[in-house]
This record gives C-alpha cells, structure tokens and sequence, in this order.
C-alpha cells in the first residue's frame, strides 16, 4: 500500500502497518436537504406539506448528554458545518486514511424510510438514501461500500430495492434494523432472506434508532441511556434466537448475517442456552436439523464495536475461540465518540494469523471484496 500523501511520519508508518476493513462507517446526510435530489416531485410535495409520520413520538429527540453532539465524536464536525459524518473529506483525513482503511462498508444514519408509518413514503426514502450513497460517498472513494438500506416490514419494496441493486458493485450488503415490527423469523420477512440469499448478499442487522413503535425492552421503556444501550445486545438476541428457532437457515441455507453494534460475548451463552432447550423441546421444532448451536456458528459474523472489555482482557480469547476466529470482524463506529481506533481497540494476545482475519480477512471473505 502507498501511504496517503499529507500524513505526518507517524501517521504514514501506521498506513502501512494496518490493511483493515472496516465494517462500520456512518455517513450522514448533512441537513434533510442532502435527499431531495434522489425524491420524486410528488414525495417532495408530500413532505412539503404533511412531513413525516415516525412510529413513535419521541423518535425525532436525542437523548443528553450521551447524545449531546447527536452521539458523535467533537472533533469531528467538518469546517463548512453539517454533523459529524456529513463530510467525506474530513472522514478521509481523520479516519480512512491514517487508518489504513482498504474496505470501509457504510451503515447510512439519519432518514432512511425505517421510521415512516407511511409505507410508499418509506419506500420512496430507501431508493434515495440508497441512491445517496452511491452518488455521494461510493463515487468518491472506492474502498467505501454502501449497504442497501431497506424498510424490510414491507417486503415487496424491500424484494424489489435488492435486486435493483444486488447487480450494482456499489453495494455490499443489506441493511435491516433488529427492531422490527415483529421477530424476524417470522415468514412475512422471507421473501427478504430469500432476495439476499440469490444476490449472495448478507443481512447486516445494525441497531436503529426506532424501535418499531415499541418500548425496546421487553419490560417496558428504560430510565437511563445506560440502560439503553444494552438494548443494542438484547434485542439482537431476540433476533438470532427467532431466526435460528423459526428454521430460516433451514429454509435459507446459504443466508448470512452480520450482527454490527450489538456486541458478541452473548452468543455463546445464548447457544448454549438454546441448546439445552432443544434437547427437552426438540418436537415443537421439527424442521430443525442440528442444535441451535450449529446454526449460529454458521450463520452469523459479529462486528467488534463496541467490544466486551472484561477485567481481565485475556477472556476474550475464550468468546472468540468459541465464535470462530473466522467470524469476527473489526467496526470502528466512526464518527460516534465511542469509535474504536484499530490501532488500540483490541488488547488481547492474538496471532498474525488471527490478527489478519479479525481486521482484514474474515470481511473480505463475507462481502466478497476482492
């Protein structure tokens, strides 16, 4: 690799060390406006006059002070104005390039259509933040990668938005949310696993901001954002569990999935839990064929951020052990304050070997990046 120019010498020298693909990366759209190019007249004048109709009514408010700066790092609003995010100059500056970022795949934040109750309008947004993505980061730098944003509670548009991009080398992987209106195992979402499975695409599940018009516990709406936060983790369990348990790897054996944001020392637990289930109540589920276990081992990758840091650092060999070397990836969640520099986020004792695979390879083997 030839080192960026405009880097000072330390910079430089860890370009060339680290060769990284990085899994997650949110660009942001810079006001509401950033959309309008890529809308239809008709959805411009529908927002124009009725605006948007979210699925709960606190959907539009961030949380202070762990969102103050809208959750994203202060060193990170570009000169011109506009959010963290917003400004792929800066982000080549600041992350890419002293990075050593060979892949970056982007998880689009900010409107998307996930949030809107009105379906044809969702739709009409996840065309054109799709289309946004391509236009405005992926033709500008070609290690980026956008994921295809889809509102996957309405699958036909959901189908339809796959395979009209599944043939683009613009796009990756395809973005769903873990707070869905319903499990995702259920068949109303088949005909998407069925889509990503013929475009050999996987399903990257990254937590969203709107939880389905539901409170995000089972329990209710949390106190505290520390609370919160560990929803990402939990409703991510939910997901796999619906997913391994409702046979959709059965059905769709070839389906990946990438859990981005939610953590990963859950799973084996969950498996082994899931297991012990199966063993008394293996004849309400039929169509499985192997133990839970297996399915997850399979079938599903987990990102690295934000990453279990236990007292001692060195039981994090034992959840990667159990995972799979070939099933962690690296995410640095650039721009949000909590990003994770790959030049220090993982303090474990680890081989070249499995050094290579958890920042570089196993990526480039799940997205097919050459």
């Amino acid at each position: 690799m030839n080192a960026p120019s405009g880097l000072n010498a330390r910079d430089m020298k860890a370009a060339q060390r680290l060769m990284i693909v990085d899994c997650d990366i949110h660009p942001i759209q810079s006001s509401p406006a950033d959309l309008k190019p890529f809308l239809a007249s008709r959805w411009l004048e529908h927002l124009a006059v009725y605006g948007p109709h979210v699925r709960q009514g606190l959907s539009e408010r961030i949380m202070w002070p762990r969102m103050m700066a809208n959750g994203q790092r202060a060193d990170a609003y570009p000169a011109g104005g506009g959010p963290p995010g917003s400004d792929y100059e800066l982000m080549r500056r600041q992350h890419l390039d002293p990075n050593g970022v060979e892949h970056g795949m982007l998880i689009a934040l900010s409107k998307g259509g996930m949030e809107e109750r009105n379906q044809d309008f969702a739709a009409a947004l996840m065309s054109a933040v799709n289309d946004w993505q391509k236009e405005c980061w992926v033709a500008k730098d070609k290690r980026l990668h956008a994921g295809i944003v889809i509102v996957a509670d309405d699958a036909a548009s959901a189908v339809k938005e796959i395979e009209r991009r599944a043939s683009d080398g613009a796009f990756s992987q395809i973005i769903m949310a873990p707070r869905s209106m319903e499990p995702l195992g259920r068949r109303r979402y088949w005909p998407v696993f069925e889509a990503a499975q013929a475009a050999n695409m996987p399903i990257c599940l990254h937590p969203a901001a709107v939880p389905g018009g539901a409170p995000s516990t089972g329990a209710g709406w949390p106190t505290y954002y520390m609370q919160e936060h560990f929803t990402f983790s939990t409703a991510s369990e939910s997901q796999a569990t619906s997913l391994v348990m409702e046979g959709v790897f059965e059905q769709f054996p070839r389906l990946k999935i990438a859990m981005v944001e939610a953590g990963f020392s859950w799973a084996p637990t969950l498996s082994w839990r899931m297991d012990r289930i199966f063993e008394r109540m293996r004849g309400e589920v039929p169509h499985l064929k192997r133990k839970p276990s297996e399915y997850m081992r399979e079938h599903f990758w987990f990102a690295t951020q934000p990453i279990e840091e236990p007292e001692n650092p060195e039981d994090l060999l034992q959840i990667f052990e159990w995972i799979g070397w070939d099933r962690i990836m690296f995410s640095s969640d650039y721009p949000h304050w909590d990003f994770d520099d790959p030049r220090f986020a993982i303090r474990v004792r680890m081989s070249e070997e499995q050094r290579r695979k958890l920042f570089r390879d196993n990526a480039r083997a799940l997205y097919n990046l050459s």
